[in-house]
């Protein structure tokens, strides 16, 4: 999974999990609403200001919004 992919899948959920819009979010964040769009179907990269100030207004870590979902367990054959 790309980065870009991640941060998409991890903006969304914190999104969601915080109860808050695209458009409340880029109202707190102080970005445009189709950017926030974008960004969670990984049109654009944020740069790390934009992805320090997103984790802010979400209440995680920057890293957070980084982190890969760990890798499944593959089985033995």
């Amino acid at each position: 999974m790309e980065i870009r992919e991640v941060f998409a899948r991890n903006l969304r959920r914190c999104r969601q999990s915080a109860g808050l819009s695209q458009e409340e979010l880029a109202h707190r964040a102080e970005v445009d609403r189709t950017y926030i769009s974008a960004l969670e179907r990984s049109i654009y990269g944020a740069t790390i200001d934009v992805v320090d100030k997103l984790a802010k207004v979400l209440g995680v870590e920057a890293a957070d919004l980084l982190k890969r979902p760990p890798l499944r367990a593959t089985k033995s054959r």
